[in-house]
């Protein structure tokens, strides 16, 4: 499959007519052909326009060839081979194996998926019969099922091209609640974008599904984007990228005419709290451990531990004296894009300057392109509760180590925190006791708690949260990763003494799909 620079708008592939962008290598700073022409907002209409026509076929298509789709679309990616690893790793920067297990990823996604349409539990079917005898007042015969939304607009993420991208959580999630999808291409990977895009629309066309399941557009700026979420055929948005890009989507979707809900995963620092006794026992080994966590892909993870809160003392003192060591060793390395690097530094800046803040460790510095040189800093306790700077995500391999005077500033801090997508605590068992007192406060403030490790590496499966209180996301009650991600699509219908030949299969009396359903408040097969 080749790459052409061209837009998908439903089963047709369109060249932009637009502004044009390039991709860049940003290990080497080569500009990447071909171009990519924006779209208009005629070409946005039509989308939106294929989609809402797809959405009624889409959504009553059966469950297993819904399901067959999404594992379509896994193969596909697969069948793309080399030629996507490869402009992935260009666009990137990232390293060939990292994208490989990108791909792994999201192809396991799309086969999750396959599995949660199949097993129809998320219909979440319920039937209250009819009970005509009741007094002083008969019931309905009630019947309750989930449909989808409607279309969907994802935005593309820059950190991951692939899994939460294109064919990423939000699209397979989406899908398989049965809503059309537009993807905003992120500008940074569109060749990415236009392998992939074009994969689902194989998968489509093999599988039959309606023309307008699926467009992909791309854009030189932000006006696109703005266009798609305000146009009324979208009901609703998926978003992973900076507090004020979800931000602005938010304004626009409550603006409408009909608001919308938008799903998006915005800031996070990812508290890690040393409880005392783990720290005095396992002071150098959590040291490494946390190295190795914020370094991972030059700490461009939202899950990537930016704060580190302890008691101070000898203990967290030898804690510092290992995370330097280790820190001072590792290697620069090639950030997203020079935005994203420019962007570090100026936050990196920031703490430099702040008097409150002094630096702890450094990585080796480099003079190739666009690198990151993990840096870490401490404050203490006082300063970090007045100074809400402090508390700003840097996105990149960066953190802060908050020493606490008392086991009061120890929970201070943690109520003063704004919503995470994790907080881990590092303890052992004679740390229980303040375990127990802290761990309230973490469930009002993160959407994952781990306990001795670190956030970064999200397992896709059923119990896993990807989500938490503002501004971590949008709305807390959501994951964006995880088989519960379908929830964010759906929306509950009642159906009150329907006759029979009108009722939906999920909800017809013989329970030809084998359903698990409440009946008349018993779950029943």
């Amino acid at each position: 499959m080749n790459i052409s620079g061209e837009m998908l708008l439903g089963n047709c592939a369109v060249k932009g007519s637009g502004s044009p962008t390039y991709a860049q290598n940003p290990a080497t700073g080569e500009k990447l052909e071909p171009a990519y022409l924006s779209g208009t907002k005629d070409d946005v209409q039509t989308a939106c326009e294929l989609a809402d026509k797809a959405f009624d076929a889409y959504r009553n298509i059966p469950l297993e060839e819904r399901a067959t789709f999404l594992e379509t679309v896994a193969t596909e990616i697969l069948v793309l081979g080399d030629i996507l690893v490869q402009r992935a790793v260009a666009e990137s920067g990232l390293p060939q194996a990292r994208i490989e297990g990108e791909r792994g990823r999201t192809m396991g996604q799309l086969k999750l998926f396959a599995s949660v349409v199949r097993s129809g539990n998320w219909l979440d079917a319920r039937i209250d019969p009819a009970m005509p005898d009741r007094t002083p007042l008969p019931r309905s015969d009630l019947r309750l099922r989930h449909i989808p939304l409607g279309p969907v607009a994802v935005f593309g993420a820059s950190n991951f091209p692939l899994a939460f991208s294109v064919a990423g959580g939000d699209t397979a999630s989406a899908l398989a609640a049965g809503c059309p999808v537009i993807v905003k291409a992120h500008p940074a990977h569109p060749g990415t974008s236009e392998l992939v895009g074009k994969a689902i629309i194989s998968a489509a066309d093999k599988c039959h599904m309606p023309e307008g399941v699926f467009s992909l557009i791309f854009d030189s700026g932000h006006d696109l984007g703005a266009e798609l979420v305000a146009n009324p055929a979208i009901k609703a948005v998926g978003f992973t990228g900076s507090r004020a890009g979800g931000l602005a989507l938010m304004n626009i979707a409550a603006e409408r005419r009909e608001p919308i809900p938008v799903y998006a995963e915005m800031s996070s620092i990812n508290p890690v709290f040393l409880l005392p006794n783990a720290l005095r026992e396992r002071a150098s080994a959590l040291a490494a451990s946390f190295v190795a966590s914020l370094t991972m892909g030059a700490g461009q993870f939202c899950t990537n531990p930016g704060l580190v809160v302890g008691p101070a003392g000898d203990d967290l003192s030898d804690f510092m004296n290992n995370t330097r060591a280790a820190l001072s060793e590792s290697q620069a390395q090639t950030m997203l894009t020079a935005n994203i690097h420019n962007s570090y530094n100026n936050s990196i800046g920031e703490l430099l300057t702040n008097r409150a803040v002094s630096e702890v460790a450094t990585g080796l510095e480099s003079t190739e392109p666009n690198r990151c040189q993990a840096t870490l800093f401490s404050t203490t306790a006082a300063q970090f509760l007045t100074d809400d700077s402090l508390g700003n995500e840097v996105f990149g391999a960066s953190a802060l180590i908050i020493q606490c005077d008392s086991i009061d500033e120890f929970i201070k801090v943690a109520e003063h925190l704004e919503g995470q997508l994790t907080a881990t605590m590092q303890l052992n068992d004679d740390d229980l006791d303040l375990a127990t007192r802290l761990l309230p406060v973490l469930e009002r403030k993160a959407g994952r708690i781990l306990c001795n490790g670190y956030p970064t590496g999200v397992e896709v499966c059923h119990a896993m949260v990807h989500g938490g209180p503002f501004p971590a996301t949008s709305d807390s009650r959501t994951t964006s990763v995880g088989s519960a991600a379908i929830l964010r699509f759906l929306r509950a219908v009642c159906y009150q003494d329907l006759p029979a030949p009108l009722l939906p299969v999920e909800l017809q009396t013989e329970n030809s799909l084998g359903l698990t359903r409440l009946l008349d408040g018993t779950y029943q097969t």
